[in-house]
């Protein structure tokens, strides 16, 4: 297939579809999957043609539209109505009102927590109002297994515009123009990696799509590749173009079983449409890609970890220099760009680089995608232009905090990254107000805490996953890692002594200073920035004995107020060891000796009453065996 063949197809499909025939789109999203998107898309089908509606109606699974907190959800297309929660049992009721009659379901429609009003269109929701969908826009109209759906939006446009008019070096110039820097974390420059590399000698060269996410609550490169595998693949091409590459590896995680099947297909598709292969669109330019399934080890998201890991080797990190794009995937020059970073190129190419850079901030051009999570009402992908502050994420996007309690940080950038406190909530969102802050951009994982969160338990969490996921090449950071993993753990199991904090910035700075890569070199931020913002909670921890959160379990007591007790029983139930005792309409009692502190009483107890409490203070001495 050459440049017009390609073009003809797009107006073949085009011209084959009525665009103004009713579409029902299901989100088929890895969060949608978990409420049973799949049962949801194909109980339209079948009602579609028990209906007999399906030459009037298309039912069409789509990738994931972001609001994963309302899944499963379902858009009516053209119109953009918005539905959420939907269950089997409202599938007949869409399917002969909404698309036969054109009426507007009320009870499925998203309510304003904050004003109760309903919202019809999709657009109209708080939710996406505020966001700008660059990539993940086209999610919601592409069904993630069909390449004439990507096609028939323009798809791979922009390839036959870098094939057919532009050289490589007009290809490497227009990515710098735009401003675009990686958005795996560290935010090189695009353009100039991708020089480096095209300058680097030799013939053979690889481009790499790094797909190996695995920050704890993050799945933006997941739902990317997953929804729209084909915007990264064009965007791989492209810039395969660009350095002189002839081969590239997609490196996915084979524990995300829907993106590893999407991109598998997709790139099938591409060979037989002449997209993937020999002479690309009739031009002369080779290329072709291989798709390889990590085994999941956190460290093979770092670059050198990946290559070596592909290369059949251990995935653990080398010194740097020589940087990839001089000596990289056996030895020869590589370009290794992250998921959203590809289809950011593929965005560029089709729109220009003046309309990207017209987005965003003097020196964090375009948007970024985060996986919004945590203590917050809205959870799921919001894609915002960079410089938006975190207030208008948390608060106008987020919707706020879960039952209205206190905002107390944000932790950004992943397990790596830092605590923001409330006092910083106006903080623009770019790569230099993040590092000035402690923090950092990282791959986009943005984790919201309230006042029920103790930071020192925290950065001990956060901790403990690096230490578990440090490859141990390196002493700084196999055991520096370890030894700062050890004293967190013991102040807030109440065992806290004087000097400890200083011990903790010590060996965060020797840690940081000399880790052979990304993973030890940042994992000490979360403990940096939770002792900058919140000394005052590891001073309770350690002085007083005392978790102000009333979430570190050594230091809690659970109690019964014998005054409020009703004796309901629903906390002796509740009791996993038998700890409580009583009788129905008495005032009930804990054995503190067999109490496990699980919480379980706590949660059960009447909001009314609440009677069982909770406090925190030093811990009992332990008793010494006779």
């Amino acid at each position: 297939m050459d440049l017009k063949d390609l073009e003809k197809l797009r107006q073949e499909i085009v011209a084959a579809r009525d665009g103004k025939r009713p579409c029902i789109t299901v989100c088929g999203g890895t969060g949608c999957h978990a409420y049973g998107c799949l049962k949801v898309a194909q109980a339209f089908r079948d009602e579609v043609r028990r209906q007999g509606l399906q030459d009037k109606v298309d039912v069409r699974q789509t990738g994931c539209h972001g609001f994963c907190e309302r899944g499963p959800i379902v858009v009516l297309q053209p119109r953009g109505v918005f539905y959420q929660k939907i269950r089997l049992a409202d599938v007949p009721e869409v399917v002969s009102k909404t698309v036969g009659g054109g009426e507007v379901i009320d009870r499925l429609l998203y309510a304003d927590p904050a004003t109760g009003e309903k919202i019809a269109r999709e657009e109209d929701v708080p939710f996406y109002k505020k966001q700008h969908r660059l990539l993940l826009g086209s999610n919601g109209f592409i069904d993630p297994t069909s390449i004439d759906d990507y096609i028939a939006l323009g798809g791979y446009r922009a390839l036959a515009k870098a094939l057919s008019g532009m050289s490589p070096d007009d290809v490497i110039a227009e990515a710098t123009a735009s401003g675009l820097r990686g958005r795996g974390g560290a935010g090189f420059p695009t353009g100039k990696k991708w020089a480096i590399c095209r300058r680097s000698p030799g013939e053979t060269k690889y481009v790499i799509c790094n797909a190996d996410e695995g920050d704890p609550g993050a799945y933006m490169d997941r739902s990317l590749l997953e929804g729209n595998p084909h915007s990264v693949i064009e965007g791989m091409i492209i810039g395969a173009y660009a350095i002189g590459a002839r081969q590239g590896f997609v490196y996915v995680r084979n524990e995300y079983p829907l993106a590893v099947e999407n991109v598998t297909a997709a790139v099938k598709d591409c060979r037989q449409r002449g997209l993937l292969g020999k002479s690309i669109l009739g031009s002369g330019f080779d290329f072709d890609l291989s798709i390889f399934r990590g085994a999941g080890a956190f460290v093979s998201g770092e670059e050198t970890s990946l290559m070596a890991s592909i290369e059949g080797r251990r995935a653990s990190p080398r010194q740097k220099p020589p940087f990839p794009a001089l000596a990289g995937l056996w030895g020869k020059p590589t370009n290794i760009n992250n998921v959203e970073t590809w289809a950011n190129v593929t965005w560029i190419l089709r729109n220009g680089a003046k309309a990207y850079a017209a987005i965003g901030t003097q020196d964090s051009k375009g948007t970024k995608i985060f996986a919004l999570v945590g203590k917050i009402n809205n959870t799921g992908l919001v894609e915002v232009p960079m410089g938006m502050k975190l207030r208008e994420i948390i608060f106008d996007i987020g919707g706020g905090i879960k039952g209205g309690k206190p905002f107390k940080a944000v932790q950004t950038g992943g397990p790596s990254g830092g605590c923001i406190p409330a006092g910083m909530l106006d903080l623009p969102i770019d790569y230099a107000s993040l590092a000035q802050a402690g923090s950092m951009m990282g791959s986009g994982g943005m984790i919201v805490m309230d006042e029920d969160t103790c930071m020192v338990d925290v950065a001990r969490y956060f901790l403990h996953f690096t230490q578990e996921e440090s490859c141990g090449k390196c002493v700084p950071c196999r055991v520096g890692t370890r030894q700062m993993a050890g004293i967190l753990a013991r102040i807030t199991r109440g065992q806290g002594e004087e000097g400890d904090l200083e011990k903790l910035e010590t060996l965060a700075k020797t840690v940081k200073a000399g880790s052979l890569c990304g993973l030890g070199q940042t994992a000490p931020n979360p403990v940096l920035t939770t002792i900058r913002h919140f000394r005052h909670e590891y001073d309770a921890h350690i002085r007083e004995k005392r978790c102000p959160a009333l979430a570190c379990k050594e230091l809690l007591t659970f109690g019964i107020d014998q005054k409020k007790c009703i004796g309901c029983l629903l906390c002796l139930k509740a009791c996993p060891v038998k700890a409580v005792s009583g009788t129905l309409k008495k005032p009930h009692d804990i054995d503190q000796a067999v109490c496990i502190k699980c919480g379980a009483c706590f949660e059960v107890c009447p909001a009314k009453v609440r009677a069982v409490t909770k406090t925190s203070g030093a811990p009992a001495p332990e008793k010494v065996p006779q």
